[in-house]
């Protein structure tokens, strides 16, 4: 294939979700179809010990839960599928925004019963921000739920976003018995299988309103099918495939994952709609996939894929031009030249060495520690910059150290590499190295570092959470010591050496703002962010 070729077939997308609504099933039913795993393994199976392929973490086995993004890769009907499988729970949004940084185009899933969440809500707004379009799959079919008109109408209001069905389902509420595919006037049955699994039954094509339809589904069924599609027809949004790409519009699904329930059919369609990698902003220009100058972003860093060998591992999206093992790149940060010797894709953490990749591909290289996470790495005759990545503010704060003293190298180890995937984020690091001030964005972060540091580094974690929820960066240089108003609250730095301040509540930030009006506080610290 030419260079052209394989950038045009490239599909890299996340999969964005409130908690339990299925995501990482439905990753797991993708691979299975593309053909990268033989056994989908459910997070729900715990006692069989089958556990979801993308989670490979111990703890998102115990718990049935993502807590980090997963990078998954297959080949399915010509297109070279990227897919991001992000952590649903809100604790771990910081992660999943990175990663949308990461993706051209986003699947919305839904509950059919639970309809549109709130950290849907939060995923959609980023999503929408970054201009990617986005393809909902209402997943659950199997369960009773939400009609498809309610949940239209509940996208389009709680959203702001119109939704257009691309197949709807043929049933009753619970027991739908198949899906009607409205581009190709096809109506496919299903049944249920031992294994959980859906065979497809028949697939029958011809108008909604042909006597045949009526033969596979009964006379009650067939009716009240050509109602709805005939509704659909008067009343709801054509297809634009330009309001799509413009995040105007979002095309609908319906299908259950936990039985592969219309998981293929969207699958094909989606390949099919979905963008090929986007053009992206840099600080000096616009980067196009299509240029054979270098450049990729990293967006994500992950230490102890291998727990044995301690490893730390960089993901990047490859941005523009032909990746090749053993290339030498610039580090635009450092200003210095590296050379990506042992370049890897992943299957969980099932490890293939890459020997090429274009725009759009996701490969994982080991780093020492030079590299963090937002960083640009470009071909040296053609030096660009990707933005800085936006910091969330965090809500809890506690000071942790180590119980046994004599874990202290292991400890600022862990802390150190933790602190750069973005698990926490240090505030404070004491001259005595003894302790850490930490912030996260939910309380199950600091779970998720004491699980880590004990499993991965033998340290086991004291925890003194303090009293504060709010976290604000002073703007400019203005030295900490003339604010006035901080009795209650402590003066920390980040790891970029910006102030911040930690103070109990957003009344006793106000009143510190009184007192200092010459002085600007930050909610999240400036960003380099390309126009």
């Amino acid at each position: 294939m030419t260079f052209l070729e394989e950038v045009n077939r490239r599909r890299t997308f996340a999969i964005i979700s409130h908690p339990d609504a299925g995501k990482t099933t439905l990753t797991e039913k993708l691979l299975l179809y593309g053909g990268a795993i033989h056994l989908a393994g459910s997070v729900k199976s715990r006692k069989t010990n089958k556990h979801a392929v993308s989670d490979w973490m111990e703890i998102e086995k115990q718990r049935g839960i993502s807590v980090t993004s997963s990078v998954l890769q297959f080949d399915y009907d010509g297109c070279r599928v990227n897919i991001l499988d992000t952590p649903g729970h809100q604790d771990f949004s910081e992660d999943t925004y990175r990663t949308l940084m990461a993706a051209d185009s986003a699947v919305m899933l839904i509950d059919i019963a639970k309809g549109v969440e709130a950290q849907t809500k939060k995923l959609f707004a980023v999503c929408k921000e970054r201009g990617i379009p986005i393809f909902t799959f209402v997943n659950k079919l199997d369960h009773f739920g939400k009609s498809p008109f309610d949940l239209m109408e509940e996208i389009e209001n709680v959203l702001g976003i119109r939704a257009v069905p691309m197949n709807w389902p043929v049933g009753i509420n619970g027991e739908y018995k198949g899906i009607f595919d409205r581009e190709h006037n096809t109506i496919e049955l299903f049944a249920k299988d031992e294994t959980h699994g859906q065979e497809k039954l028949e697939s029958q094509k011809g108008s909604v309103d042909d006597p045949i339809f009526k033969e596979l589904i009964g006379e009650e069924l067939h009716q009240a099918l050509i109602d709805d599609i005939e509704l659909l027809d008067v009343a709801g949004d054509a297809f634009d495939f330009e309001k799509v790409r413009s995040g105007e519009l979002t095309p609908m699904f319906f299908g259950s994952a936990m039985t592969n329930f219309g998981v293929k059919p969207f699958l094909e369609k989606f390949l099919e709609l979905a963008p090929s990698p986007a053009p992206r902003k840099a600080l000096e220009e616009t980067v196009e996939p299509t240029s054979e100058d270098f450049s990729s972003l990293v967006f994500k860093i992950q230490a102890n894929m291998n727990p044995n060998h301690h490893d730390r591992i960089v993901f990047m999206r490859i941005c523009s031009g032909k990746f090749e093992k053993g290339m030498t790149v610039l580090h635009k940060q450092s200003n210095k030249s590296i050379r990506l010797s042992q370049p890897q894709q992943f299957l969980a953490t099932e490890r293939t060495i890459v020997e090429d990749a274009y725009p759009g591909d996701i490969i994982g290289v080991f780093d020492a520690g030079t590299m963090g996470v937002g960083d640009t790495l470009c071909a040296a005759n053609h030096k660009v910059t990707f933005g800085d990545f936006p910091v969330f503010p965090p809500e809890f704060f506690a000071r942790v150290s180590p119980k046994d003293t004599m874990k202290r190298k292991q400890f600022i180890k862990g802390m150190t590499q933790l602190a750069q995937e973005g698990a926490v984020q240090i505030f404070e690091q004491q001259l005595s190295l003894d302790s850490y001030v930490v912030g996260a964005v939910g309380m199950l972060q600091f779970e998720v570092l004491e699980y880590r540091l004990k499993n991965e580094y033998g340290v086991d974690l004291l925890n003194h959470t303090l009293p504060y929820s709010v976290a604000r960066w002073v703007d400019g240089d203005v030295d900490p010591t003339t604010l006035k108003g901080l009795d209650n609250a402590m003066v920390v730095k980040d790891n970029r050496e910006r102030t911040v301040i930690l103070i109990s509540n957003e009344w006793q930030m106000g009143w510190v703002q009184e007192r200092n009006p010459d002085v600007t506080f930050l909610t999240t610290p400036k960003l380099h962010i390309a126009d």
